[in-house]
C-alpha cells in the first residue's frame, strides 16, 4: 500500500515538547518561536525531518503554523482544518487560531502588549511573509528575529535528509527538452536585464531540469536549491549522490547543498528572487554580497503552469486511466451491503483498482474517505482508530488521485449510502449546479481566478451556504497535485492562461454530520467564437479532463434548469464513450446504469 492508515497524530507528546521549546525560548532571551509547516525549499510538501509542526503539536494538516510564547502557544489553521485540528492538539495546552481572519501579528499585540521579540528559522520563513509580518506589526514593540531552529534542537530523533535518487523525466511525457526550458527562462531573465534567478521550490526544479526523484512521498520530487544564469546555465545545489545515475551535462554544476549560501554571496548583478518562496536566509546572503536584488515572479512559474502539447495529450490519458480504476471501484462500493465495509476498505480497494491498470507510479495524496461526520472533515485521514463503517444514510467523501508518468489525477465523487435525507440531496444539487457553471464558463482573457471563482459558489450563496476552501488549485504535470501560481480562489490574482490545469471542487460541510464534495480537472483553451459574438475579444474556456459519473441517486433533477441537466446529460455520454471499451463487464454495466439521461 502507499497509504498508511496508522494515527499520523500524536497530541500527547506535545505538552512535553512545548515545555523544552520555552525552555530554549528562555535561554535564548526570547519570548517565542515561530513553529511553520515548511521546509528551506518553501515547497507544499515536505519530508519527514521537517515535519516540525506535527511533531511539536500533533496537527497533521497541509498548511499552518504554530506561534509558541512562554505562556500561549497557538496553532494557526485556515477553513479546511477547523474540525480537524481540535482531534490532533492537546487543547489545554495549543489554542486554535482562525487564520487569516486573525493576523499572527493581531495575536501577538494581545498576547504581547508590552512587546517582546519572537524568534523565527530564517530558512523557514519567506521574504514575503516576512515583510507582511513586519509591516502589520509596525509600532507594537514587537520585533521578530532569525536565529536556529529551536525545534531542531529538542527533536533527538529527527530524521535525516531525504536522499532518494533522482531520474530522467523523458521527453516523450514532458514535451519539451530541459535545454529548451533553460533557455526559454534565461531569456525571460535577459530581456529584463537580470543576471541570474535563484529557484528553491523542488517542483521548478524538477520541471527546468526535466528530472523526478522520491525525497518527498506521493510526489515525485528531488530537493535542492539552483542558481539559473541568463546564458542558461545552471548550478544545482543538492547531494551528489542524488545524480550519480544520470548522465553527466557539462550546462550543469552540480555542488554539494552547503556550498548554496557562499555561491549566492559571489553572485553580482541583478538577481531576481519570488518573495513569495524565496527564505529570508538566501536574501540575507545576497545582501552579504554585490548582488542587486530584485523581485518578480520565479521565471520557471508560468512557463511550468502552461503545459505544453505533449503535456495536455499526456494527462487525458492518465485521467483516461484513472476513470476505469475509479468506475470499477465505484460499481464494487455499489455492490457492498451497508454495514458491510469500512472506510480503510474502500481506500485498499482503489489503491487495487488503481495499481491494477500496471500504470499508477504512486497516489498523488493520501485518499480522503470520509463517511457520515468524518465526511465533514475537508481534508481527513482514515486511520485505524479512526475508521467508520458505512451505514445507511451515509454520505461518502472520496477524494483521491493518481501519479502516472504522463499526468497527475486529482478527483472527488461523492455517493450515497442506500437513501439519504432530502437535505443532504438538496446540497449536493446546489454543489453539482456550481460545478457545472464553472465547467461552462467562458471569459475574457486577462482574468484571474479571483475574478471568476464566485460563479462556483453561488448556488450555495442563494441558499445562505458556502464552504471554506478555494475552489481550485493548480495541478502539476507528474509533479504536485498542488501547483501554484493558478488557482481558482479569491486571493489568486494570476491571469488564467491556456495549458493552465485547475480542479473545480465545489463542496459544503455540516460539521458532525455529512461532506460533499464533487471535483473535476479542467485545462484552460482559447474558445471558439461564437456567432454575435465580438469577433476581436479573446476569449477562454475550460476542457474537461476527468470523465467519472456523476451520482445521479443523489440529484435533484427539479432543482436543475435545463441547460444543466443538458450539460450533465452529454457529460455522462462522454463517460460512456471514453470509458466502456476499457472495463470489466460488471463496470460496463454499471457504467451504462450511472450515465442514463438524466
Amino acid at each position: 500500500m502507499f497509504q498508511s492508515f496508522d494515527t499520523p497524530s500524536t497530541p500527547e507528546y506535545g505538552p512535553a515538547r512545548l515545555t523544552s521549546l520555552r525552555t530554549e525560548l528562555a535561554q535564548e532571551d526570547l519570548d517565542g518561536f515561530l513553529i511553520p509547516r515548511a521546509d528551506s525549499h518553501q515547497g507544499e510538501y515536505v519530508a519527514p525531518r521537517d515535519e516540525r509542526l506535527k511533531w511539536l503539536t500533533g496537527f497533521t494538516g497541509s498548511a499552518g503554523f504554530c506561534c509558541a510564547l512562554r505562556a500561549a502557544a497557538g496553532v494557526f489553521i485556515d477553513g479546511r482544518y477547523r474540525t480537524q485540528v481540535k482531534s490532533q492538539v492537546d487543547l489545554e495546552h495549543f489554542t486554535p487560531v482562525h487564520w487569516p481572519e486573525v493576523s499572527l501579528a493581531d495575536w501577538l499585540k494581545e498576547r504581547l502588549p508590552s512587546g517582546g521579540i519572537v524568534g523565527f528559522d530564517p530558512w523557514l520563513m519567506t521574504q514575503g511573509q516576512l515583510e507582511a509580518h513586519e509591516t502589520a506589526l509596525l509600532a507594537s514593540g514587537i520585533t521578530l528575529r532569525p536565529c536556529a531552529n529551536l525545534v531542531d534542537r529538542i527533536w533527538d530523533d529527527q530524521p535525516e535528509p531525504p536522499m532518494s535518487p533522482a531520474y530522467d523525466y523523458p521527453l516523450e511525457y514532458a514535451g519539451k527538452s530541459s535545454s529548451d526550458k533553460r533557455a526559454e527562462c534565461a531569456g525571460d531573465l535577459a530581456a529584463q536585464g537580470e543576471h541570474a534567478a535563484v529557484i528553491t521550490l523542488p517542483d521548478s526544479l524538477c520541471w527546468l531540469l526535466n528530472i523526478r526523484g522520491g525525497d518527498v512521498a506521493k510526489t515525485p520530487l528531488v530537493q535542492g536549491f539552483a542558481i539559473l544564469q541568463s546564458d542558461a546555465r545552471v548550478a544545482l545545489f543538492v547531494a551528489p549522490s542524488k545524480f550519480a545515475a544520470l548522465d553527466p551535462d557539462p550546462t550543469l554544476h552540480i555542488a554539494p547543498p552547503e556550498g548554496f549560501v557562499p555561491a549566492l554571496t559571489r553572485l553580482s548583478g541583478k538577481v531576481r528572487c519570488d518573495k513569495t518562496s524565496v527564505p529570508v536566509a538566501v536574501i540575507d546572503a545576497l545582501q552579504a554580497g554585490d548582488a542587486q536584488i530584485t523581485y518578480g515572479s520565479e521565471p520557471c512559474a508560468l512557463p511550468k503552469a502552461r503545459k505544453n502539447a505533449v503535456e495536455i495529450a499526456g494527462t487525458r490519458t492518465a485521467h483516461i486511466i484513472d476513470a476505469t480504476a475509479m468506475c470499477e471501484l465505484l460499481c464494487w462500493l455499489d455492490q457492498q451491503a451497508a454495514g458491510s465495509v469500512t472506510e480503510i476498505d474502500v481506500v485498499r480497494e482503489l489503491e487495487a483498482r488503481r495499481r491494477a491498470t500496471k500504470a499508477l507510479q504512486d497516489i498523488s495524496f493520501d485518499t480522503i474517505a470520509g463517511s457520515g461526520p468524518n465526511g465533514a472533515i475537508m481534508h481527513y485521514r482514515v486511520t485505524h482508530d479512526s475508521a467508520r463503517s458505512l451505514q445507511t444514510g451515509d454520505l461518502l467523501v472520496l477524494d483521491s488521485g493518481g501519479q502516472y508518468l504522463n499526468g497527475t489525477t486529482d478527483i472527488t465523487r461523492t455517493c450515497p449510502v442506500g437513501d439519504v435525507g432530502l437535505e443532504e440531496r438538496s446540497a449536493f444539487t446546489r454543489v453539482l449546479q456550481g460545478m457545472i457553471a464553472v465547467s461552462r464558463m467562458r471569459w475574457p482573457k486577462g482574468l484571474a481566478g479571483r475574478d471568476i471563482e464566485a460563479v462556483g459558489r453561488m448556488p450555495l450563496w442563494l441558499a445562505g451556504q458556502d464552504f471554506d476552501h478555494g475552489l481550485g488549485h493548480g495541478v502539476g504535470h507528474f509533479l504536485g497535485v498542488h501547483e501554484g501560481p493558478q488557482r481558482l480562489s479569491r486571493a489568486s490574482h494570476v491571469p488564467l492562461e491556456p495549458g493552465m490545469i485547475l480542479s473545480n471542487e465545489p463542496g459544503y460541510y455540516r460539521e458532525g454530520a455529512f461532506g460533499i464534495r464533487i471535483e473535476n480537472l479542467l485545462v484552460v483553451r482559447e474558445a471558439p467564437a461564437l456567432e454575435g459574438g465580438d469577433s476581436q475579444r479573446a476569449m477562454y474556456d475550460f476542457e474537461t479532463l476527468t470523465f467519472v459519473p456523476i451520482d445521479r441517486r443523489l440529484i435533484r433533477r427539479d432543482m436543475l434548469s435545463r441547460s444543466e441537466i443538458n450539460w450533465l446529460d452529454a457529460y455522462h455520454a462522454a463517460c460512456r464513450d471514453k470509458l466502456s471499451n476499457d472495463l470489466s463487464a460488471g463496470a460496463e454495466k454499471w457504467l451504462e446504469q450511472a450515465c442514463k439521461p438524466l
